[in-house]
């Protein structure tokens, strides 16, 4: 724990102002376990759950970071708003780290790295340290030129203030006009927002602190990424990490059959209807050739 402690940068350290935000979203949660949810409120869980993690997953990991498809303007604002609304930052900002991460992936350098700094600080110690509330503005030059995601980036507690005022409009519009569904709006705001919020937390930072230390290794990466079947259910398939990080730049992270990718499946049907194209992946002559040796699984 000390040796972890000694390998993180000046300044990296925890801030009980910068974690507020983080720990009243935390809180909140909590507080809607007092609330006995109806069926509708578990369900809008799940759902604010699956497409807020397919904004984080397509949107800010495998569109903007690493630009693996195109898209249009306006379903890249979508895909911005959505992961926004998960209260990680904007879309400049997680890219911008991302990117670093990639450069310097389990060097001292890597923001969080759990080989070298530890598993808290790799899971959420890094996000609770005022080190990293500057967006690394020399990685994102390429998305600043758009003002909608400048505007989004600069405000990004907008998203998921609207969000969250729209889930207690609709509960509070259903308990008048749809009794049956026997839900509210402060039902809706505490399960469908904070709740699915914190799973939603949890599940995204997995990829950084188990995913770098849990798991299986197909490819001879230069870092410690690991592949983990779990983390690649919770998270749309972002949990084969290894694989991604042997091909950072192609959007399909399974790359065997049993290697669920949810997020691929999507944008694979998206692109069948002209709302996202040119989809970069590996040709498989190049999977075969990095494989790991004799640890292919």
């Amino acid at each position: 724990m000390l040796e972890a402690y000694e390998n993180r940068l000046p300044g990296e350290k925890l801030s009980l102002l910068v974690s507020l935000p983080f720990i009243s979203v935390h809180i909140g949660a909590l507080f809607a376990l007092t609330i006995s949810p109806s069926p509708f409120a578990l369900f809008m869980v799940f759902l604010m759950y699956f497409i807020r993690m397919f904004g984080i997953t397509a949107g800010f990991h495998r569109f903007f970071s690493h630009k693996t498809f195109k898209t249009s303007r306006v379903f890249q604002f979508i895909l911005a708003y959505l992961a926004t609304s998960s209260a990680q930052m904007g879309p400049i900002w997680w890219a911008s780290h991302h990117r670093h991460h990639h450069k310097y992936t389990d060097e001292i350098e890597d923001p969080h790295t759990p080989t070298l700094k530890g598993f808290f600080w790799a899971h959420v110690g890094w996000i609770m340290s005022p080190s990293n509330v500057p967006t690394k503005e020399e990685y994102v030059g390429d998305l600043k030129r758009f003002p909608e995601l400048k505007f989004l980036d600069k405000y990004h507690y907008i998203a998921p203030l609207s969000m969250a005022v729209f889930l207690f409009a609709l509960g509070d519009y259903m308990s008048i006009h749809y009794t049956q569904y026997n839900t509210n709006g402060m039902e809706l705001l505490m399960w469908g927002f904070f709740i699915s919020t914190v799973i939603l937390y949890h599940a995204t930072f997995t990829v950084n602190s188990v995913c770098h230390v849990f798991g299986y290794r197909t490819y001879d990466t230069k870092d410690g990424s690991v592949n983990n079947w779990i983390v690649a259910i919770l998270t749309l398939g972002e949990g084969w990490h290894n694989n991604h990080h042997a091909f950072p730049n192609s959007e399909r992270q399974g790359h065997k059959w049993y290697q669920i990718d949810i997020c691929h499946y999507i944008l694979w049907s998206l692109s069948k209807v002209g709302i996202v194209w040119d989809i970069r992946d590996v040709p498989e002559d190049s999977i075969i050739e990095k494989r790991y040796g004799s640890n292919v699984v």
